[in-house]
């Protein structure tokens, strides 16, 4: 099965018929795609190789997946800690983040230092939705993730990058591929520009709604929310 990419445009009407004529909600949206992205780590970067995982975590959805996921790899028995320093007050940020502070999951203030200390990387900060420039503190931390020889997950799109034309030409960002990308719901365009492991976590799209957008639910395994895929599974 060739998977079709979606467009910045078609994913963000998916996301809003979802929570629409779908009935899902943003937190159960985000419990979904965290729950991925933590199995997806735990594929790909299992405890025996270490149990730290730091979740570099942005203002919008994408940092909520990163803080779902966090808490998923703490009951898993990993050790995450959260790099979080743009925080929304939105009443469902600031539930998240009660329940990771609960499980006495730290929340670290210097993201380079906490680089040097962790096992495995997750970039949650920017998502589909991301244009423009990079704003700080970010850059700092896209920039140590792309020098870093620790292995990286990043949740839809690797920061920075544009959702169809993949990496920046120049800047931050440019020289930022990441080692793992967890596609969420369906892969989009930036795709064809990623070379590491590639995975995609959407098991709960009506059959109904996938075809109104014109793309295909992969077989997922036995309880398994997530599925890996090849350069020659994705149809551009």
């Amino acid at each position: 099965m060739a998977l079709k990419t979606l467009s910045a445009k078609a994913a963000a009407a998916l996301d809003r018929e979802l929570m629409s004529t779908g009935a899902f909600s943003l937190d159960q949206l985000m419990e979904l795609a965290g729950l991925s992205v933590s199995q997806v780590v735990a594929r790909v970067h299992p405890i025996k190789q270490g149990r730290r995982v730091l979740v570099a975590v942005g203002p919008g959805n994408n940092g909520g997946d990163g803080l779902v996921a966090a808490r998923h790899l703490f009951h898993y028995g990993y050790q995450p800690a959260i790099y979080y320093p743009k925080r929304p007050k939105n009443d469902l940020y600031q539930r998240l983040v009660k329940q990771c502070e609960d499980l006495e999951i730290p929340f670290v203030d210097d993201f380079p230092a906490a680089l040097e200390s962790t096992d495995h990387v997750v970039d949650a900060i920017f998502g589909f939705s991301f244009s423009g420039e990079v704003r700080e503190p970010f850059p700092a931390v896209i920039n140590a993730m792309a020098e870093t020889k620790i292995p990286v997950t990043s949740v839809d799109a690797p920061s920075s990058w544009d959702i169809h034309e993949g990496p920046p030409k120049s800047g931050v960002g440019s020289n930022f591929h990441p080692n793992v990308l967890v596609s969420l719901t369906a892969p989009k365009p930036l795709v064809q520009h990623f070379k590491g492991r590639h995975f995609v976590g959407g098991r709960f799209v009506a059959p109904s709604i996938a075809k109104k957008y014109d793309f295909d639910v992969p077989k997922y395994e036995g309880i398994d929310q997530i599925v890996e895929i090849s350069d020659n599974q994705v149809k551009i």
